[in-house]
């Protein structure tokens, strides 16, 4: 059994998920109840996660210091690797600027933790502290280009730390790393594991039984297979309802009608209902307002839909851990952003929230919607937000700005695909800045709105990377946008990295 000690990272989950992978048993525990649960439960290895605070802030997570005495082996990621240096005696100090996104790793030593990692090699930082002295008995083992501490050991204490995640995909070396963690210090076996769908199918028949289960339905990969799951759980008991906001990409509604109605063989329930949500959009340009008033109308427009129908216990949602962790998923975790789809339901529904998905990641995702012979169009899809083109017109949203919005997103997705780059990608849209700048068109001058292209790639949603686009496309995009829409007076592209950057812009 290894522990993972949560200290609020955004990744704290991720690492057990990558733990669990290699088919051990994982544990994430609370920093209050790590020490008592490592003795009784007697952990092989435990590990430390990152986290949003310092650990000279008042009220910093902290950890009962014995836990070190225990003889088991420790891993210290990020915040992880600064409280156990802090904790030991080392010196804790804020860097000279924040770390976020990648950088290199030189190994300066040899060591079981990095066996076989190659001695240069790309890792992702999220960092502002760093360890400026490791306490007395650690060696250096790791530097970055800015840091010396990239990396430290006490091999005879089997006590390790590094500033990076090598939870994350874009950690070059990251799983294996974990794995040597797991092999060659806590000295456990490791087999490779996959999701089991039918687990996952019955645990949905015992929880549902012989009732029926309204399924919110996007469109998307996420509410797809989230339902596509119920419904082979529960069959026709599964009352599919897509809510057409107008803020999702054109062929939307068309594409969900045509699954449910000739691959479930169910008809789902359709609302068109663009007008109530331009109506609660309006006046809001806070980003968490919009969110927050979607969803309130979402849980209204359902909860009308509900009293059409007998016996109905349970909602259905396509609720993913990324969405979670954004919006505060654990105690000391920092709230990013609210999601529409989480936070659970009013009482006055009277419904049973179910979440089959709500522990995995969108690569899982689509690894089980290809067993579940959901079509090509819809696994490869690019993710599109639960508020839709909401969040990516900034301001306010209104008919205009949604409808310039469109135009320009059908562009972005058009061109993407023409060149053969949309499955490439993550993600790829345009941004309704909100900004204005002045640009000459047929000799006139137009003080116009920006666009910002933004364009990602990632595995899990947990990091991403901005897409090296070929300069022709980004240009055929930019002259398009520009002149067939005429509001539009500059195009720009979106070169930053998550961390720090979320995803979308709001």
């Amino acid at each position: 059994m290894i522990f993972v000690v949560d200290f609020g990272s955004q990744t704290a989950h991720l690492i057990s998920r990558r733990i669990r992978e290699f088919g051990v048993d994982v544990k994430m525990v609370s920093p209050e109840e790590a020490y008592q649960k490592a003795v009784k439960e007697k952990a092989k290895g435990i590990i430390f996660s990152g986290g949003p605070a310092s650990v000279y802030e008042k009220g910093a997570p902290s950890i009962d210091k014995r836990i070190f005495d225990l003889g088991i082996p420790i891993l210290g990621i990020c915040y992880g690797q600064q409280l156990t240096a802090y904790l030991l005696g080392g010196e804790v100090k804020r860097g000279k600027i924040r770390e976020d996104g990648p950088a290199t790793l030189k190994l300066n030593a040899s060591c079981p933790l990095f066996d076989s990692v190659s001695p240069h090699s790309r890792i992702w930082m999220s960092h502002g502290d760093e360890v400026l002295k490791p306490p007395q008995g650690f060696s250096l083992i790791g530097e970055s280009e800015t840091i010396k501490s990239a990396a430290i050991a006490n091999e005879k204490r089997k006590i390790y730390g590094v500033q990076f995640h090598p939870e994350v995909e874009h950690t070059e070396h990251g799983s294996l790393i974990l794995q040597n963690f797991l092999e060659k210090i806590c000295k456990i076996s490791t087999r490779k594991t996959v999701i089991s769908i039918e687990d996952i199918i019955e645990d949905l028949k015992k929880t549902v039984g012989n009732k029926k289960a309204i399924a919110a339905v996007s469109g998307g990969l996420d509410s797809t297979v989230a339902a596509a799951l119920v419904a082979r759980a529960i069959g026709k008991n599964l009352i599919p309802i897509h809510v057409d906001s107008g803020l999702m990409r054109k062929g939307t509604t068309e594409k969900v009608i045509r699954f449910f109605t000739d691959k479930l063989h169910i008809k789902p329930t359709f609302l068109k209902t663009q007008k109530e949500f331009l109506s609660v959009l309006k006046g809001k340009t806070d980003p968490e307002k919009k969110r927050k008033a979607i969803g309130k109308l979402y849980i209204d427009l359902f909860q009308e839909e509900c009293k059409k129908y007998k016996d109905v216990k349970f909602l259905v949602q396509g609720t993913i851990y990324s969405d979670v962790i954004e919006s505060r998923g654990t105690k000391n975790s920092a709230n990013i952003k609210s999601h529409h789809n989480v936070g659970g339901l009013p009482k006055s529904l009277k419904l049973t929230l179910i979440e089959p998905i709500r522990h995995l990641y969108t690569d899982q995702v689509r690894a089980i919607a290809k067993k579940l012979d959901i079509p090509d169009e819809i696994i490869n899809q690019q993710p599109h937000p639960g508020p839709g083109y909401a969040i990516r017109i900034l301001g306010e949203v209104d008919e205009k700005r949604l409808e310039i919005m469109q135009k320009a997103d059908e562009i972005v997705v058009g061109e993407m695909k023409r060149s053969g780059w949309y499955y490439k990608l993550f993600h790829s849209f345009p941004v309704l800045t909100g900004a204005k700048s002045t640009s000459v068109k047929g000799d006139g001058r137009v003080y116009g709105e920006i666009i910002a292209i933004r364009a990602v790639t990632s595995v899990d949603r947990m990091t991403a990377d901005w897409a090296k686009l070929p300069p022709e496309l980004l240009q055929k995009i930019t002259s398009r946008i520009t002149n067939e829409i005429p509001e539009i007076s500059r195009v720009v592209y979106d070169i930053t990295t998550k961390p720090p950057a979320t995803m979308e812009w709001e």
